[in-house]
């Protein structure tokens, strides 16, 4: 007979699954080195993944050697993945220099191209100077010069006559 007042036409109780009671069975462990101090590596343990990731990220970019662990159970530890460090900050200081040399052509290519500009808006300006002169030297009759030096009206006005 069943003790359970509610049911007491059940012959069975169902039990709860225990699940599996291993401490840290989801745990990781991001260990650091660096070339400055090999023999003291930072061990950081973590149950998170994105803080897994982002204690990596973070050894990385500090120039360290990551390993990335994750606990196989019993104390024993499996490799997730690996960083190496310094040859990222050698690629992300290579992509930099590369960038920040790409942006010094392209301010040396626009300040040729706008000093080309401005040299051909002083010629456009100098020459339409030019035609002015020339437009208005034009529209003068010409001057008869004597040998003397004395110039001749090519008028007479009505008092001289």
């Amino acid at each position: 007979m069943n003790r359970n007042g509610k049911h007491p036409g059940k012959t069975y109780r169902r039990k709860a699954s225990t699940g599996d009671r291993t401490k840290n069975s989801t745990g990781y462990r991001v260990t650091g080195s660096w070339d400055q101090r090999p023999e003291r590596p930072a061990v950081k343990p973590t149950q998170d993944r994105k803080a897994r990731d982002r204690i990596a990220r973070d050894m990385a970019d500090q120039g360290a050697y990551v390993l990335v662990e994750e606990h196989a159970g019993y104390g024993m530890w499996s490799t997730l993945y690996e960083l190496d460090g310094p040859a990222l900050v050698a690629e992300r200081l290579a992509a930099e220099q590369a960038e920040a040399e790409r942006v010094e052509r392209q301010r040396l290519d626009d300040e040729h191209q706008a000093a080309e500009v401005e040299a051909a808006r002083r010629r456009r300006h100098r020459l339409a100077a030019e035609a002015t002169t020339h437009a208005r030297e034009l529209m003068s009759p010409p001057a008869i010069v004597r040998p003397d030096n004395q110039r001749r009206a090519r008028h007479i006005t009505g008092a001289q006559r």
